[in-house]
């Protein structure tokens, strides 16, 4: 009966986490969709949040009311930074990056980001690496190997596969906008903000770490930081996108990509990925994240007429075992810190239960 009880669970999990990276793989179409069909780039996002603030802020507000930490001006500017880091930067170079090259290497460069993070706690002193241990080796090499893949995906586009149906679908089109050469350098562009795109995802996770700790009621942390994220692409917007027209949603098209950003991508995903890593952890959930480049490859080629190029499936490649090699290494970190604990732990027993046999054969020597 716990047998069957425990696949029960583990098949409901393996079930979320397929379900997780769908809908993570639609929401790269449906972006890319929304730019296709000429939404704005800053009125999506704001857009986007803007619902996400709505879904989550009363929850966070109920549930979390006894448990909140009060508030201080401290915290308010680090959720500002927060916001700027994970909101603003991320959201804005994932749109620009989406807009230049496609979702299937923006899924692809998001591989990258637990070797980004590993080199930014390492800087900051958050991670400790000890290269004479396979774990701290694998890390290394493993985010050598994440970082060289990023790098030929930006730098090297290499010849198109499946060259039949890019003639049928896409060659006419985009030989009518773009030259070999303009092709190329918005390939490059594209690929360099989809790493600042994953830069500030990495940095949004170093940096939040040590927020949490001081507040930890995380649904009111998101929804302060989707609030300042809010506020700053509405001040971006008052500069840069001033036509009224762009903020009026015109067709029925248009409604579904908004609201599938809002809804699906910043609050279903949120919840589920939430309790995919309370009952797998966070590694066990990292694994799955190469399964989401594969189904948007396929819809991307299917829905968008995308192209597959080699530069970017070597690089991509390379990247997915950069980030099987780090977490890897993570989890042989793990298993050392646990086993150290545990002798700790067993050692103090010993010397506590030492220590109370010679108390009580001191009390017996006592007349």
């Amino acid at each position: 009966m716990g047998q069957g009880s425990y696949a029960s669970e583990k098949m409901k999990l393996l079930l979320a986490l397929l379900i997780l990276q769908l809908c993570f793989a639609g929401f790269h179409i449906v972006t890319r969709v929304a730019l296709n069909i000429g939404v704005s780039k800053i009125v999506y996002p704001i857009y986007r949040n803007l619902i996400a603030l709505v879904l989550l802020g009363p929850f966070a507000y109920f549930i979390e009311k006894k448990d909140r930490p009060p508030l201080t001006f401290s915290l308010l500017v680090q959720f500002f930074l927060l916001a700027l880091v994970g909101i603003t930067a991320n959201q804005g170079f994932y749109i620009l990056g989406l807009y230049y090259a496609s979702p299937t290497f923006a899924s692809a460069m998001q591989n990258s980001v637990p070797a980004i993070t590993f080199i930014m706690a390492s800087a900051l002193g958050l991670e400790q690496v000890n290269i004479a241990r396979r774990d701290g080796l694998a890390k290394i090499l493993g985010t050598i190997a994440s970082v060289g893949g990023a790098t030929i995906i930006t730098l090297y586009k290499g010849p198109p596969l499946l060259h039949q149906r890019l003639q049928s679908n896409n060659m006419l089109e985009e030989d009518m906008f773009f030259s070999s050469t303009k092709r190329q350098q918005n390939w490059t562009w594209g690929c360099i903000c989809l790493l600042g795109h994953c830069l500030s995802w990495a940095g949004w996770m170093v940096l939040q770490a040590p927020v949490v700790k001081k507040y930890p009621a995380k649904l009111s942390l998101t929804s302060f930081t989707c609030f300042f994220g809010l506020v700053q692409f509405l001040i971006i917007a008052a500069f840069a996108e001033r036509d009224p027209n762009h903020w009026q949603i015109q067709s029925g098209e248009e409604l579904f990509t908004i609201l599938y950003a809002g809804i699906v991508a910043s609050g279903i995903i949120f919840s589920l990925q939430t309790w995919c890593i309370q009952k797998g952890g966070p590694v066990f959930v990292a694994i799955f994240q190469p399964v989401q480049t594969v189904l948007v490859a396929f819809m991307a080629y299917a829905i968008l007429g995308d192209q597959f190029y080699s530069g970017g499936i070597i690089g991509a490649a390379l990247i997915v075992v950069g980030l099987y090699i780090v977490l890897w290494g993570k989890t042989e970190e793990k298993k050392l810190e646990n086993q150290d604990d545990h002798h700790g732990t067993l050692t103090k027993h010993l010397l506590d239960d030492n220590s109370k046999s010679k108390e009580s054969l001191v009390r017996t020597d006592i007349p």
